[in-house]
């Protein structure tokens, strides 16, 4: 069992299980399983960069859902917890000293991307025009080389592992850069699309440290990935809210604005507001946390009635996909992102709860989304065999087969889950143990479909 070398956080677990050990209720080994899961959370939450008492309180918080009696001492015990966080004065000044540190760091991290996003135009590549090709394969080297700098200063795992993830970005700007695609060339359009799914794993390693090759690591880096999303939709929509209130002012006296909002105002702020978003998730664990098994209970019902209807629909009019590129980037795009909703409900259940009806109408959903893959994979293959082989239809085979084998064995292990037969972790421990397969993929598009499709 994980012990800690910070004294005050032991003495609170110990107040703790001795909290637990006075209820008549709870034996002694259960006790002792309450608190292996504690320590657990303890550890992941202290190496995210959380101090002792706060991830002590958060970890309280998370257990409170594993037991009653843990919800009981969350609910007697957190004011206190609060008051050392908030009032304790030693920790209050420390804890002081590193918000402004980190908030300086991430506000210049923030404006160095905002800034990056424009450097182009010193070399005449101006955005908004016919170098828009440009800025669609670079886009996420303005942004995530930064956002790795940032969790590599938080975990602080040393200069040799900063240099080695320096690598992938190096390679990826290469590869984006010399490559003579033809101007609108479907290999472009690939690269742009895979390159940042590639480099978004580099993050991964350097938001969980050496941790990445444990299942917890991976499925911390899903569940801030999550609340990465959320919090950026919801920036994106005050962005929107700003980008409409600037235009109406200017043009109420007579001035247009559209040079400002579509060279300046839009990029930038897409650009920071990806820092600022990763900040607001570290800041805000224990907050947004809470918000995943509602949007999860929410769309998961959504999508599923979307695919049934659109299966109901095909089969009713008998008419097949349209297999041109723009449809078969939506499929994907739907197909994976019913692979994510189904990845980050799995991060926000309880793995030791029984299964209930959301638990069968996620696999409704995976079983849907297996029959709406079945049927493009169908369609790409006659395409295939009818017009040849292209870039796109490749990518789509590719990508589609990658997702069959991911639901696939999603269904079968939420069948046997639902059934008694297996246990949620398996299910959880498939998603995440999956992950690299699509980077892996991802970067073979990126460095190999170019030259073998002769750039087109």
């Amino acid at each position: 069992m994980t012990t800690f070398a910070n004294g005050p956080l032991e003495g609170e677990i110990a107040h703790w299980r001795a909290y637990l050990r006075s209820r008549r209720a709870v034996h002694s080994c259960d006790v002792e399983e309450l608190e292996g899961h504690l320590r657990d959370q303890l550890t992941a939450l202290t190496e995210a960069g959380l101090t002792g008492d706060e991830a002590f309180l958060v970890a309280v918080k998370r257990m409170g859902s594993l037991d009653e009696l843990s919800r009981e001492f969350a609910r007697e015990h957190s004011e206190r917890l609060w008051k050392q966080l908030v009032i304790g004065q030693d920790t209050a000044g420390k804890s002081g000293k590193a918000t402004r540190a980190e908030t300086f760091v991430v506000l210049s991290l923030a404006a160095a991307a905002a800034l990056a996003i424009k450097a182009p135009v010193l070399f005449g590549i101006r955005f908004g025009g016919p170098d828009d090709s440009f800025y669609a394969r670079n886009a996420s080297l303005f942004v995530l080389p930064l956002l790795t700098v940032y969790f590599l200063w938080k975990r602080r795992p040393g200069v040799v592992r900063g240099l080695w993830l320096a690598l992938p970005f190096a390679m990826g700007a290469v590869l984006a850069n010399i490559f003579p695609f033809h101007k609108g060339s479907e290999t472009e359009v690939l690269t742009a699309l895979h390159l940042p799914i590639c480099l978004w794993l580099v993050v991964g390693f350097a938001y969980v440290r050496s941790r990445w090759f444990t299942d917890q690591g991976r499925m911390d880096f899903v569940r801030f990935s999550g609340e990465l999303a959320i919090y950026y939709v919801l920036i994106a929509l005050g962005g929107g809210v700003l980008t409409g209130l600037t235009m109406m002012m200017f043009r109420s006296i007579g001035m247009n604005p559209q040079w400002f909002v579509g060279n300046w105002l839009i990029p930038c702020g897409a650009a920071a507001a990806v820092i600022i978003g990763s900040w607001l998730v570290e800041a805000k664990q224990s907050v947004i946390e809470n918000m995943a098994p509602v949007l999860t209970r929410l769309f998961t019902p959504m999508f599923t009635v979307l695919l049934l209807a659109f299966l109901a629909t095909m089969a009713w009019t008998g008419s097949p996909i349209n297999v041109q590129r723009e449809v078969l980037i939506g499929f994907d795009l739907l197909l994976a992102l019913v692979v994510a909703l189904v990845l980050y409900s799995a991060s926000a259940r309880d793995r030791q709860s029984p299964p209930d009806f959301f638990d069968g109408l996620q696999l409704l959903l995976v079983v849907s989304a297996l029959a709406v893959d079945a049927v493009t994979l169908t369609a790409i293959a006659a395409r295939i065999s009818e017009f040849g082989f292209t870039p796109n239809r490749v990518a789509a085979l590719g990508e589609n087969l990658i997702l069959l084998v991911n639901l696939t064995w999603s269904a079968w292990l939420y069948a046997r889950f639902l059934y008694h037969r297996g246990s949620f972790a398996a299910l959880e421990r498939w998603q995440i143990t999956y992950l690299p397969v699509y980077a892996v993929w991802a970067a073979l598009v990126v460095v190999t479909f170019p030259p073998i499709f002769s750039y087109r």
